[in-house]
């Protein structure tokens, strides 16, 4: 989809391809491609279609609000979960000591998820992006939710932009390249060194980052969220003008975890244990997680938590530990057959062993479940089989479920 096409989709006629082609959804699409045909050209029918398959994957992030949206794949890829911009958007009011909405300078918008939520939450912005036919989206979407007249978005570099003329700074630097998603802030667009001259001349910036980012890119005195949606993390977000330090936000719930400073000691396997939250596990808050259940860690490198006694926490899923084994193939596959084990879930800290490798080996089978952790306790390689107490929540700590 270029830019031309995209325009023409905003027509009248192409309001009607795409609302033609939001029909077919789910159609074989070399049939929804010979339908629209009919009345359409190739151009409009191919963008028609490319965003009706876009807005139906974006559900995931938008909700119903995305059949109202318009996208670019990589724009998808890379926009914020609705949920998460929102959350900040209301922190970035909240540090805002008057009270009044602040004047805000995207200089990386994207697609627009994050320059919709501070215009929804009363922010005046002035939005920027390298590339035309992005602009032209975030353009749509700001006049799809009826937010034109706070919003502004132009064609420019980032660098360029002058976020001393701002209160707010907002950032999001495009993480991917012509080989794909990368990891290293310095290949990052626009730069690292880049970003940080930005942050040097706000007077308050929020910067979207990923979840892994090393500690040492962290600015200087910022503070350093992460955000969990529903058990996943999702994103990190650098504050400078902060009080700087780690904090961890759980969502949709809203709940907080700020560091302390606490120390978990690290002790033998009691009756329960608990994983606890990625968000936590990243801003390195096992510690105040650990106080809060009143536990110890299995292995003082390992982000497992083990306690005598329950204890309700959003903060970490509680397991109740039927056994504790030295890992071991043979012993781990008799005390699963012995239980009738079937189905197992199968997660790791600190472990080499190939989860999907190990599944075959065991050569289950049963009508019961079990949850297994592969660890180290006391440095040694150790399997703890679980059943679960809480909910359990997808997460990116190597669970793998059959």
């Amino acid at each position: 989809m270029d830019l031309d096409a995209f325009t023409e989709l905003l027509t009248p006629r192409g309001q009607r391809a795409l609302a033609e082609a939001g029909e077919l959804a789910g159609a074989d699409p070399v049939a929804a491609a010979t339908t629209l045909r009919r009345s359409y050209d190739a151009a409009l029918t191919s963008a028609a279609l490319t965003q009706a398959g876009l807005r139906e994957r974006a559900k995931a992030k938008f909700g119903a609000e995305a059949a109202l949206m318009y996208f670019t794949p990589h724009g998808l890829e890379q926009s914020t979960r609705a949920e998460v911009a929102a959350h900040r958007a209301r922190r970035l009011l909240d540090l805002r000591h008057d009270g009044a909405p602040p004047r805000v300078v995207d200089a990386c918008c994207g697609i627009g998820g994050d320059l919709l939520a501070l215009a929804r939450a009363g922010c005046a912005v002035d939005a920027v992006d390298t590339d035309p036919l992005t602009v032209a989206v975030a353009r749509a979407n700001a006049e799809a939710f009826g937010l034109g007249d706070r919003v502004t978005v132009t064609v420019a570099d980032a660098a360029g932009v002058r976020p001393e003329d701002y209160d707010v700074l907002f950032a999001d630097p495009a993480r991917r390249t012509g080989k794909g998603r990368t990891f290293d802030p310095m290949a990052y667009s626009p730069p690292w060194p880049v970003v940080l001259d930005l942050v040097a001349r706000a007077r308050l910036a929020c910067l979207k980052v990923a979840p892994g980012i090393p500690y040492s890119y962290i600015p200087e005195g910022a503070q350093a969220e992460w955000v969990s949606y529903k058990g996943e993390v999702k994103e990190a977000t650098l504050w400078s003008g902060e009080s700087g330090g780690r904090r961890a936000t759980l969502l949709p719930g809203g709940h907080t975890l700020t560091a302390t400073g606490a120390e978990a000691p690290a002790g033998p396997p009691g009756r329960y244990v608990y994983e606890p939250d990625g968000a936590a596990v990243r801003a390195h808050l096992i510690g105040e997680v650990a106080e809060l259940v009143g536990g110890r860690l299995l292995d003082p490198m390992i982000a497992y938590i083990t306690a005598d006694d329950p204890a309700e926490t959003p903060w970490a899923t509680r397991y109740e530990v039927e056994d504790v084994l030295p890992f071991s193939l043979k012993k781990l596959r008799a005390a699963l057959r012995e239980r009738h084990i079937g189905n197992v879930t199968i997660k790791k800290r600190g472990s080499a062993v190939d989860i999907e490798r190990l599944r075959t080996d065991l050569r289950l089978g049963g009508d019961n479940s079990a949850v297994v952790f592969l660890t180290r306790i006391a440095d040694k390689p150790s399997v703890l089989i679980c059943r679960p107490l809480s909910p359990a929540r997808t997460s990116g700590n190597g669970q793998s479920t059959r």
